[in-house]
């Protein structure tokens, strides 16, 4: 009894030793965080997966050096329901999210949500965002009040400005924000890359010492494109290329400062998008690499995007992985990395860790579902296996796409029958195969119907039980 008390004394001290190397990287420190999230970049727009008239070298070598996710899902397929899932390891439904907020919304996250930044704040970290914030833009909804200590961006996309190309006269001007205060109005987008790149760049070496987080989220690829002189023309592919080469050079510069700074080893680096390209805007779009539809569908262009992840020493240099994972999944993944406690309400991701430390056993998502407009449940994955249920929706087929920063078509209300899709030999989901495998219909069909109970569903009238309100503006 002696003995198999000791060996259980041991384990548990080598399995909270274990944690304690995990979350401080070795040094005393808890590991630092960067988060890189661009806006509509689609997932045929880096080198590594088929671009074409340009090259991502440096996000290339970042994943040369860490961790592709190749089936890696935004939470969501527009912009403020994907980054208020990102930020809480929500899905956006639950925690009342969807769209995309302007300046006349009445709502935003809720004090009673937590951020990521919220989260590491817990365990002395120093937080700061750079570019575009897109949770609310009413002061009570801006980031200084959800966990960060800086902020330098906008509060909604670029586009909803004056000059917006189909909606004359509705936007005001837009503001730039530090702190909670506006430092300027109609700022030069043509700069954002750089601008931003080198906000976080000194925030970096000001905290070299402390631990950080820092959200990069820079409003490009999103139209209007816009580029810095030393990145303009430089590319076969236009504009698009122009800007997706300055967001390569940003990459580049963040990786190297850690370098320089030999924070390498405990900086755990993420990169993704919110969501699929804006397909209707043609040359001044990304590329979904052959998936179908994009930005503002459930299909895969929409949401399924690259997600590359670097931390040198603890993620095995040029891993590739098929496993699911979701932006969802970001927070508790850098909860276990940092040893941060997870928020008090309930989230959705699963901590991603073990897939990052090389354990090929692990699968800690077994599946995801694929919410679109205020709270359909348009569609559901195993990973493999997509069914996609009966629905009207976004559609760009058919349409023909706009050039030079004037969209073309889509339709808004198309009607989808849906069908079962195998996403391993089809992932242009073009062959309905529900006739072939209603077993596996059936098993899909028992997660959607475990979906609508905790979190509703329009498409049947399910309410669901689990869904939390967002922030209001009160009078």
């Amino acid at each position: 009894m002696v003995k198999s008390a000791s060996r259980i004394v041991l384990f548990l001290f080598s399995s909270f030793c274990l944690h304690v190397y995990n979350a401080d990287a070795g040094n005393g420190k808890p590991v630092n965080v960067i988060l890189i999230y661009l806006d509509d970049m689609g997932y045929g727009d880096l080198s590594m997966t088929g671009s074409v008239g340009y090259s991502t070298p440096n996000i290339d070598r970042m994943a040369d050096r860490g961790i592709l996710f190749t089936h890696y899902y935004s939470p969501q397929a527009v912009c403020s329901a994907s980054r208020a899932g990102l930020l809480t390891g929500c899905y956006p439904n639950r925690i009342g999210f969807s769209g995309a907020l302007d300046h006349r919304s009445d709502y935003g996250i809720s004090d009673n949500e937590e951020t990521i930044a919220g989260m590491l704040k817990k365990r002395g970290y120093v937080t700061a965002i750079f570019g575009k914030w897109h949770l609310g833009c009413q002061p009570g909804f801006l980031p200084l009040r959800h966990g960060f200590d800086e902020f330098v961006g906008i509060p909604y996309s670029h586009d909803m400005w004056p000059d917006h190309p189909s909606l004359k006269g509705y936007f005001p001007p837009l503001p730039l924000i530090s702190g909670n205060e506006v430092i300027e109005t109609n700022p030069d987008f043509t700069e954002f890359t750089h601008r931003f790149t080198v906000k976080a760049i000194d925030f970096i070496r000001k905290n070299r010492d402390r631990s950080f987080f820092v959200y990069l989220a820079h409003p490009l690829p999103h139209v209007p494109l816009g580029v810095s002189g030393p990145f303009r023309g430089k590319s076969e592919q236009g504009l698009y290329g122009d800007v997706m080469l300055e967001i390569d050079w940003s990459v580049g510069k963040i990786i190297e400062t850690l370098r320089e700074l030999k924070l390498e080893k405990n900086t755990l680096v993420i990169f993704t998008s919110d969501n699929g390209p804006w397909l209707s805007y043609g040359n001044h779009a990304g590329s979904t690499g052959g998936l179908r539809e994009g930005k503002g569908t459930t299909y895969e262009g929409g949401q399924r995007v690259p997600c590359i992840m670097l931390w040198e020493g603890t993620i095995r240099a040029g891993t590739v992985t098929g496993r699911l994972a979701a932006g969802i999944d970001i927070l508790p993944t850098i909860a276990e990395a940092t040893g941060a406690p997870l928020p008090v309400n309930r989230i959705d991701g699963v901590s991603l860790l073990a897939v990052l430390k090389g354990d090929e056993t692990a699968n800690p998502r077994k599946s995801f579902y694929y919410y679109y407009r205020k709270n359909s449940l348009e569609a559901v994955t195993d990973g493999r296996w997509k069914l996609v249920f009966p629905h009207h929706g976004r559609t760009y087929e058919g349409f023909l796409p706009g050039s030079d920063g004037k969209p073309g078509g889509s339709y808004e209300n198309h009607w989808f029958e849906g069908g079962l899709y195998d996403l391993r030999r089809d992932p242009g989901e073009r062959y309905d195969v529900r006739t072939l495998y209603p077993r596996i219909v059936k098993r899909l069909e028992e997660i959607a119907l475990s979906a609508r109970e905790d979190l509703g569903d329009d498409l049947t009238g399910a309410a669901g039980k689990n869904r939390r309100e967002p922030g209001r503006i009160t009078e």
